[in-house]
């Protein structure tokens, strides 16, 4: 994962994100990715999974 911090409290799962930083231009060179969790990621000591790709337009 890039730039992505997740914890569960409960059953409330939080997701923190610097939207300060960059990792450079996508695969296709369109837009700028922020952070990922490059591919599907379990969930903390859950039985749930997350995918999740933030990204600005270049």
């Amino acid at each position: 994962m890039k730039n992505v911090e997740m914890s569960v409290e409960g059953n409330i799962l939080t997701i923190k994100v610097d939207l300060s930083k960059e990792f450079g231009p996508s695969s296709s060179g369109k837009n700028i990715i922020i952070a990922t969790t490059e591919g599907n990621q379990s969930v903390p000591g859950r039985d749930e999974k997350i995918g999740l790709n933030l990204y600005r337009k270049q």
